[in-house]
This record gives structure tokens, sequence and C-alpha cells, in this order.
């Protein structure tokens, strides 16, 4: 099987609109970091981003970097919970422009919502897989808002073959993670009664 290969910055929607939900692919080209407090920044208290995210990929990650002389080296760079910046998605989305969101977890339907309206699809990085993601980093082109500390500091990378990702969100709005929760709610009314039938209890209403 061939495998998906992006370059960002992406400049076509359509290249995105081939992906659907439960798909794997590769990105070669700029990710940058960005977690709760990047977010924070740009949503709320309306800072200007010193790098411009149009077309490029975003990475919900707190890194592990070392810095050798005048060069940072990435030692470890793995997911972290994406559903924390879901407050914040859609207007981050439609503010930078950016157009894929890695991260692990799902996400909810207001990044749902933007990355059908945006032409963006939101992928998850493998947790637990660091080493992995370091080692698909080439080069740290430059580190932006260092003030808020490692984990939170924009780290702008240059990849290659970085993945495996798999499609959780893509542009027509369908949500594996969604789809998985309504599927268990929707079967879990049936399940608990029974359970309480076989234990002689009594049925939900």
């Amino acid at each position: 099987m061939n495998e998906v290969v992006i370059t960002t910055p992406i400049r076509d929607d359509s290249v995105l609109e081939k992906l659907r939900a439960g798909d794997v692919f590769y990105i070669n080209g700029i990710v940058v970091t960005a977690r709760d407090s990047a977010h924070r920044r740009v949503v709320v208290e309306g800072k200007q981003l010193p790098i411009d995210l149009r077309g490029l990929a975003i990475f919900h990650a707190g890194p592990v970097m070392k810095r050798v002389d005048d060069k940072w080296n990435c030692v470890s760079i793995g997911p972290t919970t994406s559903r924390r910046m879901e407050y914040y998605e859609y207007e981050f989305i439609e503010k930078t422009g950016v157009k894929v969101i890695i991260g692990k977890g799902g996400m909810g339907l207001r990044t749902t919502e933007a990355c059908k309206k945006f032409k963006a699809i939101y992928a998850i990085f493998p947790g637990g897989c660091g080493v992995l993601g370091a080692d698909k980093v080439e080069e740290v082109v430059r580190v932006e808002w260092i003030d808020l500390g490692m984990p939170e500091a924009l780290w702008v990378l240059r990849v290659r073959m970085f993945g495996p990702l798999v499609v959780a969100i893509d542009t027509r709005g369908v949500n594996i993670a969604e789809k998985v929760i309504e599927g268990a709610l929707s079967k879990k009314e049936t399940l608990v009664n029974d359970v309480l039938k076989r234990l002689g209890g009594h049925i939900i209403q």
C-alpha cells in the first residue's frame, strides 16, 4: 500500500479533502508545537503569532529539547491531550489558517465544525512514542514565546515522514471519537438494563 505523504505548507485544500477519517498519512515540512498557553495568547489575549501558520501543521505537544552550542536538539516529542484545546481550537483555526492539528485523543464538536468550515483536519499521533517523534525532526528551526517555558513554547520544526498520523476529524466533519462516544452511549442503557435483569434489579427507565 502506498504511503500518503503531505508536505506543508499546504496551498491546495484538495490535498486534505482527499483524506477520510481513519486514513493514515505522514508529514514533510514544517510542524509547529502549540499547547494551552499559545492558544490562550492568540484566542483570549489577541496576541499576534510570531510565525505565519497558514497552510502549516500544529502539534499539541510539549517537547523535551536540549541545547547544544547554539542549536536546539529534539530529545522527545509526544502528544498531549488535545481535548484541553477544544475551547480555543475553532477560533485558533479561524484566526491562523492552520490546516493540520495533531494531538492525542478526541476533540469535540467545535473543532469538528472548524475543520469542516475551514477545510482543516485533526489527526492523532500515537501516544508513548516521543522518541519516534523526535527521530522524525530533522531540524529545530527556531523557538518563539520561550517565556512560556519549554513545553508551552512555539517550537518550529522541520520534519520528514512525521507520523504515522491517523485522521480523526476530516474536512467533511466526520469525527471518529464522537462516533465512538455516540455508539457507546446508545448501547449503554441496554447493557446496564441487561446486567440489572440478570442480577434481579430494576430496569432503568
